[in-house]
Formats: C-alpha cells, structure tokens, sequence
C-alpha cells in the first residue's frame, strides 16, 4: 500500500514501465470519497478494486465511475476481459 498520491502515481508508472499492470484498491475503512475512481480512470488502471456493491461507500465509487463513463461518452473505452490480458 502507498501512502501519499505522489507515490501511488509513481508506482503506477513504475509498473507500466516494467512492463506490468496496475490495479487501483480502496483500503478497509473506507468512506464514501469517490476520489480513487476518478485517480484509477485518470491513471488508467483498467481496474479498480472496492469490493461489492453492499455498502454505501462502495457503491460511491462505482457511481463515480459511471458518472466518468457518462462524461466521456463515446470516448469511454470498456476494457472488458481485455483488462486481464497482462495476467496471462
């Protein structure tokens, strides 16, 4: 886990350069920030890690992102099984 935006970013560009990928998460504990939707998307993460839509502080960042997705419209690109090709 990393401890400040700095870092994470930094750690997601690492990652890219080497040739892996990134997955955004959410730490336990969490409120209702939709923050980390908006870094996993403008990172480009292609996943994003919040768990199940059974608490109210996840289904925020879920909203966000399809909040995002409606702002980008047609420019939104969906990943699908794609974003797992880097694990085969």
């Amino acid at each position: 886990q990393i401890g400040t935006l700095t870092e994470t970013l930094s750690a997601i560009e690492m990652a890219y350069k080497a040739g892996y990928t990134a997955v955004m998460s959410h730490r336990s504990g969490e409120t209702e920030d939709s923050t980390i939707a908006d870094l996993a998307v403008a990172s480009n993460c292609g996943q994003i890690k919040t768990g199940s839509l059974a608490r109210s502080d996840r289904t925020a960042k879920y909203n966000q992102l399809l909040r995002i997705e409606q702002e980008l419209g047609s420019q939104a690109i969906f990943a699908g099984r794609g974003a797992l090709k880097a694990f085969r």
